[in-house]
C-alpha cells in the first residue's frame, strides 16, 4: 500500500480534456492538428476517502466519487501551500469516509415532511 495518502488527505489530480476552448485552468493546450479541438490538463482539487490494496476512492466537491488507480503518476497529495491557497476547491474533510465502493455515487438528501 502507498503510504503518501491517506483517508480523508487532499489530493490534486491531473486530469486531460478536450474542447473548443480552454477555460483559465487549463494547462499544457496543445491545438489538434486538423480540427478546431483542443487538447489541455485541469486539476482537479479532491479528497481521499477510501483506500484499497489498489486503487483509491476519490470525492469531488459535488459528492462524485471516482476510482484511481493508486500508482497513478496523475494524483499527487497537495502541498501545504496549495492546501491553504485553494481550500475552497477541495471537498470538506468533516464528513465522514465511505465504508464501501458499492455505496451509492451521490450524497443522500435528507426528505422533508409533507404538509396536509
Amino acid at each position: 500500500m502507498d503510504s503518501r495518502f491517506k483517508v480523508n488527505d487532499w489530493v490534486i489530480c491531473t486530469r486531460e480534456k478536450y474542447g473548443l476552448s480552454p477555460g483559465k485552468r487549463a494547462k499544457n493546450i496543445t491545438p489538434a492538428p486538423h480540427g478546431d479541438l483542443y487538447s489541455y490538463e485541469v486539476d482537479k482539487y479532491w479528497i481521499v476517502r477510501e483506500i484499497t490494496d489498489k486503487d483509491l476512492v476519490l470525492e469531488t466537491r459535488t459528492g462524485k466519487q471516482h476510482i484511481v488507480p493508486i500508482r497513478d503518476r496523475r494524483v499527487r497529495p497537495a502541498s501545504w501551500w496549495e492546501r491553504w491557497l485553494y481550500q475552497g476547491r477541495f471537498p470538506a474533510k468533516s464528513m465522514a469516509p465511505t465504508n464501501s465502493i458499492s455505496q451509492n455515487m451521490t450524497p443522500n438528501k435528507p426528505s422533508l415532511p409533507r404538509s396536509a
